[in-house]
């Protein structure tokens, strides 16, 4: 194997649902807050999406205890794109109108439940891919704060893109095992609809969740609840109707935020 394709296979990440799971909750909180340091913490959102590919191979590989070329490559590509990440932190640190640590810090302990399992190879599993993607979603709360949103609105905005991935994690996994025809459990997927509606509603009684984002996240749980029982879809299939379905949660909880 060249250089070249092992630096494709340590530095360009092969799980295309997560490219929707991390710049979702960066457009919902630009729509909210489109400033400097939003798209700074956007950009650092992404860049940390990329380079958890390198970094899952150092960690799994020091797991092993081995070092192969891969490692080395993987090492390398990791230590340029934290350093482009500190970067982009320190712009949205001298842009930022107020500060915008918190969330970012609640969600510290969710992305070390997903890393200590990507140390161990079991990052496919249903925790950790819950785990990464609500942590993730904190990045939309972050930009918010960041442009001088309230606490009420950034709390909102996660809840929002949180349950969106609640509700939507545990139901990719099943039709995928569906149209594998391998075991699954529909009561995991249709759990998680439930799940997903009644901490929207909990949003809005607090009244931090606008009602129309409420019934996106309820149409988004609908849409599911129906689709795990029709035929399976492929993998590429579903990826697109994710996306459209993301978008959509995404612009109608932006558009009630800045045109209540």
């Amino acid at each position: 194997m060249s250089e070249q394709t092992i630096l494709r296979s340590v530095a360009v990440p092969n799980e295309h649902g997560g490219w929707s799971i991390t710049l979702e909750p960066v457009v919902l909180g630009l729509i909210v807050a489109p400033t400097v340091s939003g798209f700074a913490l956007g950009a650092a959102a992404l860049l940390a999406f990329i380079a958890r590919t390198p970094l899952k191979i150092v960690l799994v590989d020091r797991w092993r205890g081995r070092r192969i070329e891969r490692t080395r490559l993987a090492t390398q590509v990791v230590v340029m794109e934290l350093v482009a990440l500190a970067a982009l932190v320190t712009v949205a640190i001298v842009t930022a109108q107020a500060a915008f640590w918190w969330p970012l810090v609640v969600a510290a302990p969710l992305i070390a439940v997903e890393l200590w399992h990507d140390a161990r190879s079991r990052s496919r599993r249903l925790v950790p891919e819950l785990a990464g993607s609500v942590g993730v979603a904190s990045v939309a709360a972050a930009i918010a704060l960041a442009g001088g949103e309230s606490t009420g609105v950034a709390a909102g905005l996660w809840i929002v893109v949180g349950t969106r991935s609640i509700a939507t994690v545990p139901f990719i996994r099943v039709q995928l095992l569906r149209f594998k025809e391998q075991p699954h459990a529909t009561w995991q997927s249709d759990l998680a609809q439930f799940a997903a509606v009644a901490v929207a509603a909990a949003g809005v009684a607090l009244g931090v969740v606008p009602v129309p984002a409420a019934l996106a996240i309820a149409g988004l749980g609908l849409f599911e609840l129906v689709a795990v029982r029709r035929p399976p879809r492929p993998a590429a299939v579903l990826g697109a109707q994710q996306v459209v379905l993301g978008l959509t949660v995404v612009l109608i909880t932006g558009l009630s935020v800045v045109a209540p």
